[in-house]
């Protein structure tokens, strides 16, 4: 048994489900989002209240039970309340800024990065040494953190690079006489 999987997923006060075969459809106040299951597993809508079964006791029924309830909770929580990364650039001379819709990335290469941001993501640089991506699909948002922090990911002995916020560096020591 699927300890996620068992789970129904709560969908609250203004937002919406809509269920044509294996594909379901959430509305929210921060746009639409749509998730189209397997055939292993199946989704019923009772009022605010989205529950996913197995069709079968197969090990693919029953990972995709698990897999099908979390794609739809994060469905919910993005149109509710967004998903949000954060990135923060350690190095001397290394810094982000804005400009428009390109985010320009100094980070000690010979010309800056010039990183152009989608239409369904948001960034914003409060410090020039701090990224915040946002968006409403989980996929997209960490996908987009991962190609910036891809352009200088940390080293270990000074931990210079790109880093998510709460990411730890695990520091090797130098070189001894």
């Amino acid at each position: 048994m699927s300890r996620i999987g068992k789970k129904p997923v709560e969908m609250p006060a203004g937002v919406s489900a809509t269920l044509s075969g294996q594909s379901i459809e959430v509305k929210g106040p921060k746009g639409t989002l749509g998730f189209k299951a397997t055939d292993d597993v199946t989704i019923k809508v009772d009022g605010n209240v989205i529950t996913v079964t197995p069709r079968g006791t197969s090990k693919r029924a029953r990972q995709q039970w698990g897999m099908s309830r979390t794609c739809i909770a994060n469905l919910v929580q993005g149109v509710t309340g967004g998903f949000k990364k954060e990135l923060e650039i350690n190095g001397i001379g290394y810094r982000a800024a804005l400009q428009g819709k390109v985010l320009k990335l100094s980070l000690g290469y010979s010309h800056d990065v010039l990183f152009d941001i989608p239409d369904d993501v948001t960034i914003t640089c409060p410090k020039n040494t701090h990224i915040i991506v946002e968006g409403i699909d989980s996929q997209v948002v960490g996908q987009v953190a991962a190609n910036i922090r891809a352009w200088r990911k940390p080293e270990p002995y000074k931990g210079k690079g790109i880093k998510y916020k709460d990411e730890f560096i695990f520091r090797k020591e130098g070189k001894k006489k």
